[in-house]
């Protein structure tokens, strides 16, 4: 889920984070917007169309005042909850998850970067997150609840403030780029999502409480060998590999004091986590050296590496007093060198470089002509 890490939300809204989770998260104990994945989307559109900006709003097509890293902005999707885009081998598509066509929580979709046309690939039931191509482009990975069951299943308890749920229904598949020929990858016991590929094309990370708590491992693409990388109390996730394949980037939330970690005790026996404290780690690809790179105590998440391997890309609410609006950073991976990418007053999250670092894709709530609209945008980067 990037959560599903993967969603949240501006003012606007939030995808969903298991998100790989995708969504981005409130950063008050109180909930400031469900993901969209717990929320019908009957009423969204059902084609990705252009609809005109509100007179009052920026042309979302446009680059904001300090974007200065985006010498142009192109608009992929229009309208609905679209998030976590992730670009194939050969960059000439996206993969990503989407609350759209009638669909009560997310499914998986590829997009066109060529003729822009969107094509659902998962099998329409249960919920599902996190997708990633894998190598050769031929196949695609994301996990889903389908063999639990046919529908969404129960949201969280949001009684228990913004929280993400970490379903132990969720196994990870791969399938045919088309959508065809569905097959598990990892299955077991406990939450299993938010897989990612490296680029080097021999391993996938991913997050899984088979052991109770939420950590990172670490499998050969056919699934084999699996290694587990983190062992700190607390959600580990989120996790996307440097452009060697030699260390990982991710998110995590780890419970300090004893009544932080009664707290977490407290909620993730019910498969829940909290998000609203989440820092920025890395790690070699085998676990080792593992050191948190910011020191917020906001809610930071989406991290990737910029292609020259000693820059991160993330998003994060330490701009805004009330922790409701998200924008993207980019930060040394030593901690040092912070900048603020964007500078809109909504959600930016979910970025990822293309391999020359020409082109950043992204999510954001940007020109929503619908309250919760969540789009996937492509940016000419220049550094």
């Amino acid at each position: 889920m990037r959560p599903v890490l993967a969603r949240l939300a501006a003012p606007l809204t939030v995808l969903a984070l298991a998100a790989c989770q995708g969504a981005a998260p409130p950063a008050a104990d109180k909930p400031a917007a469900k993901p969209a994945a717990d929320k019908p989307a009957a009423d969204k559109p059902t084609a990705d169309k252009p609809a005109e900006a509100p007179a009052d709003k920026p042309d979302p097509g446009v680059p904001l005042a300090g974007e200065r890293h985006f010498k142009s902005l192109q608009q992929l999707t229009f309208g609905g909850e679209n998030a976590e885009a992730y670009f194939s081998g050969d960059e000439k598509r996206l993969v990503f998850q989407s609350t759209r066509d009638g669909a009560g929580c997310d499914q998986i979709y590829t997009l066109d970067l060529a003729d822009k046309t969107a094509k659902r690939v998962s099998s329409g039931k249960g919920r599902t997150t996190c997708a990633y191509f894998l190598p050769g482009d031929q196949r695609i990975l994301y996990a889903s609840t389908h063999a639990a069951a046919d529908d969404c299943l129960p949201n969280p308890d949001r009684s228990r403030g913004y929280v993400w749920k970490l379903y132990p229904e969720f196994d990870i598949y791969t399938a045919a780029a088309d959508g065809s020929d569905i097959k598990p990858l990892v299955t077991g016991p406990g939450y299993d999502a938010e897989a990612t590929v490296s680029p080097t094309g021999d391993a996938i990370v991913f997050t899984s409480t088979r052991d109770g708590d939420p950590e990172l491992y670490k499998i050969n693409v056919d699934g084999t060998g699996l290694v587990r990388l983190t062992n700190t109390r607390g959600y580990d996730g989120g996790a996307f590999f440097s452009p060697d394949g030699k260390r990982i980037v991710y998110r995590a939330n780890h419970p300090e004091g004893e009544a932080e970690l009664k707290a977490y005790d407290d909620i993730i026996k019910e498969h829940l986590v909290r998000p609203t404290r989440l820092e920025i780690f890395v790690m070699n690809a085998d676990g080792s050296e593992q050191r948190q790179v910011t020191k917020n105590g906001k809610a930071n998440f989406a991290p990737f590496f910029h292609p020259d391997g000693k820059r991160i890309v993330f998003s994060s609410n330490q701009g805004d007093p009330k922790g409701r609006n998200f924008d993207l950073y980019l930060i040394g991976d030593d901690g040092e060198g912070q900048e603020q990418v964007t500078f809109s007053d909504t959600f930016d999250g979910f970025p990822m470089f293309t391999r020359d670092g020409k082109h950043l894709v992204f999510a954001s709530n940007r020109g929503a002509k619908t309250h919760g609209d969540t789009d996937v945008f492509l940016a000419e980067w220049v550094d």
